[in-house]
């Protein structure tokens, strides 16, 4: 391929719309360009590394024994309907009507529409086990798209889901996903993370994220350096700590009045306290029925693992009028002392002596509380957010924070889908069975914006030899010069013998532009044609990750590129250190 004749319109300023480095990259090395908000158009060199990281995915996924099919993008609404889904999603969901105004969605994933093929066709133990996967475009309706493809309106995935007949069965397809899963990342020359998660509106009792660790992640994840634990902080848990004994032995509980002072910060300055030692009671609606939550003051309570903890298929904070009703007094002074509705407390409270509440009355709060002395406990729970330092619950070492891309997730689904849909087989008695449910999704469009996140330097990106657009860019740096061209398109013409993908920089442009070109794109080996080198039958062979340089024979160029790349396939296998299942 020549320059000329493909199009790579390249920008020498970062675009305003961009914030991260990612996405500025895609934009000034021409890989996308926008449409609108959330979506983008893929230019021929995006395109082809598109293309390139979806063969790789549908070469382990073939090798996996996995199914490739092909689902429609509309569905109807009633399918979802009967999954709950249409309104558990919510907003998230883009619908319309036809012109007979019947309702469809348009599909932001495809649990639903799987599951109802497996109960049409998969009716007996002998037709199973089986994996079904597709490349598709899908929808959903981000309330505020940005960093380009990391969080769009349209893009593409490859969804999996795996049927079985046993839970043992279930299991080796999980894991047979889960390791397929990683020689995908590791053939993309992703580094990546792998740590346990929260099912969310997906359903199901066990998931893992696999997370490319990166400042601009919009993911947070805790870690612990000592052992092989790893969680979102979703899902994350921690040990349960020493107990906070800020007096001993514990005064009898007073009464205090502090007027207009509500707020943690306020009461801490008020009675010259650390936040720590003020114990947050927020009131929720868990299925529809109120229950009190305690927190330590300098924590925040965890939705989701609150929620997974009570077994509330759906918990809210309570308004105004409730609270009011549950506590007697306005929100904000809210204790446990007294409380007839179920009180549920961090596992980082049991213990404490000498803490303060609010009082249940307004501008009042409770000092010297024990609460295993004074309030009625119905369970202590592991409910806040786990921060940086927070002890490991496997060894009990410090936990570190950091941000992460989600490049894919895996889940054992269970029966949450086929349940609900009648996905049932026959056994070998005769007997009717639910059938077993995996599901396993891989964000393609974003794993392409995370290799640029985590590869790349001041002067554009670096891409592995596996995915790049082209592997090895040739520039003659003069092309009115006969000899330096015969020779750019016969090395070419070797190289892309040998299947090495191939580009000539055949603009009649500076040198110092073709460099810069050439490395804002990202081209992971350079061959540099000039005169001068060409007098002692050499040219210039450069890595883009590397500052040295190599000359070579221009008979021996062809061969020292083909083991610079046969090296590099094998440095892969030394990229990643995942956790286990």
């Amino acid at each position: 391929m020549q320059w000329t004749q493909t199009f790579i319109p390249t920008l020498r300023e970062d675009p305003q719309e961009a914030e991260i480095d990612s996405h500025k990259l895609m934009l000034r090395a021409g890989l996308i360009r926008k449409l609108g908000g959330g979506l983008y158009t893929f230019l021929p060199l995006g395109f082809r590394v598109l293309k390139k990281i979806e063969n790789i995915i549908r070469e382990e996924m073939d090798n996996a024994g996995a199914l490739e099919i092909l689902m429609p993008a509309l569905h109807p609404k009633e399918i979802w309907e009967k999954t709950g889904r249409y309104i558990s999603m919510g907003d998230v969901m883009f619908k319309l009507q036809d012109r007979q105004k019947k309702e469809y969605v348009l599909g932001p994933t495809h649990e639903e529409i799987v599951t109802s093929l497996a109960a049409a066709e998969l009716r007996s133990y002998r037709q199973l086990p089986k994996t079904f996967y597709q490349i598709q475009v899908k929808f959903r309706d981000e309330i505020r798209p940005r960093f380009g493809l990391m969080r769009a309106k349209e893009f593409i995935m490859k969804d999996a889901y795996s049927f079985d007949t046993t839970w043992e069965a279930a299991d080796a397809s999980y894991e047979a996903m889960y390791k397929a899963y990683v020689r995908i990342f590791k053939r993309c020359g992703l580094r990546t993370k792998v740590v346990e998660a929260d099912t969310g509106a997906m359903g199901g009792n066990w998931s893992h994220e696999f997370m490319v660790i990166a400042d601009s992640g919009e993911d947070g994840i805790v870690e612990c350096e000592s052992c092989s634990y790893a969680a979102n902080l979703e899902k994350a848990e921690r040990a349960q700590p020493a107990p906070k004994i800020w007096e001993n032995p514990v005064k009898p509980c007073e009464l205090v009045n502090i007027p207009g002072h509500s707020t943690i910060n306020q009461v801490s300055a008020f009675l010259n306290c650390k936040t720590e030692q003020l114990i947050k009671t927020i009131i929720y609606i868990a299925d529809n029925k109120p229950v009190a939550v305690l927190v330590s003051g300098d924590r925040d309570i965890n939705e989701h693992k609150l929620a997974r903890k009570i077994n509330a298929s759906s918990i809210a904070l309570a308004d105004e009028t409730t609270i009011q009703q549950v506590t007697g007094a306005p929100a904000g002074f809210a204790g446990p002392l007294g409380l007839s509705i179920p009180v549920y407390c961090d596992i980082g409270l049991k213990g404490i002596k000498g803490g303060i509440t609010g009082a249940n009355k307004k501008d009042a709060h409770i000092l010297h509380v024990d609460l295993e002395r004074d309030a009625t406990i119905k369970e202590y729970i592991d409910i806040s957010t786990v921060k940086d330092g927070d002890l490991c619950p496997k060894c009990g070492k410090p936990m570190h924070e950091k941000r992460g891309i989600e490049v894919g997730h895996v889940f054992k689904l269970g029966t949450k889908y086929t349940d609900s849909l009648g996905a049932i087989y026959l056994d070998e008695n005769r007997q009717q069975n639910t059938i077993i449910m995996g599901c396993y999704g891989i964000g393609v469009t974003r794993t392409l914006q995370a290799i640029i996140e985590q590869l790349h330097d001041k002067d554009g990106i670096i891409w592995p030899f596996s995915v790049a657009p082209y592997q090895v860019v040739i520039l003659p740096l003069n092309i009115h010069h006969q000899q330096t061209i015969t020779i750019a398109k016969d090395l070419s013409a070797e190289l892309q013998k040998a299947g090495v993908d191939t580009i000539i920089d055949d603009r009649d442009e500076r040198p110092g532009v073709k460099f810069k070109d050439a490395d804002l794109v990202g081209f992971p080996l350079r061959v540099v044609i000039g005169e001068k080198n060409l007098a002692s039958n050499k040219v210039e062979i450069k890595r883009r990750d590397s500052a040295n340089f190599i000359l070579e024979n221009i008979s021996k160029t062809p061969e020292t590129i083909l083991n610079i790349i046969k090296e590099e396939g094998e440095k892969t296998d030394n990229l990643h250190t995942v956790q286990g299942i």
